[in-house]
């Protein structure tokens, strides 16, 4: 059990890499991320689970192939969902803080291993 209420922008600030998502929370089988972005992260696909982001600071591109209806653009205080199996990208002009929901057995750029890619391990260590 968590000891009080946790901030989600007190824990963004905290985060010295991009691209470097930490664990903050859990509720079921989902674990609550977040992370610093900025640049473009490489395309990937989850087979098995959807991906929610939402953005608390900047603005995100989340692309998408033309199939799953191109790219989409969240702002401060929105979010989408990426559905399982579609293959997506994010990128942020500028530095962007965003919460990720994910099933506690998504991998960090699904079957990818690129130089991003997080290990659930470094996910998990404290901030």
């Amino acid at each position: 059990m968590q000891p009080g209420p946790i901030s989600l922008e007190q824990a963004c600030a905290k985060l010295a890499e991009l691209w470097s998502p930490r664990v903050v929370g859990r509720v079921n089988d989902q674990y609550v991320k977040v992370a610093k972005v900025q640049g473009e992260f490489p395309w990937h696909a989850h087979e098995r689970e959807d991906e929610m982001f939402l953005v608390l600071h900047g603005r995100l591109r989340i692309g998408r192939e033309a199939a799953d209806g191109g790219p989409v653009f969240v702002g401060p205080g929105e979010f989408f969902v990426v559905p399982r199996g579609v293959r997506h990208n994010t990128a942020a002009e500028e530095e962007t803080w965003i919460v990720l929901i994910e099933t506690v057995t998504t991998e960090h750029a699904g079957s990818e291993k690129t130089d991003r890619s997080r290990s659930l391990e470094e996910q998990l260590r404290p901030l």
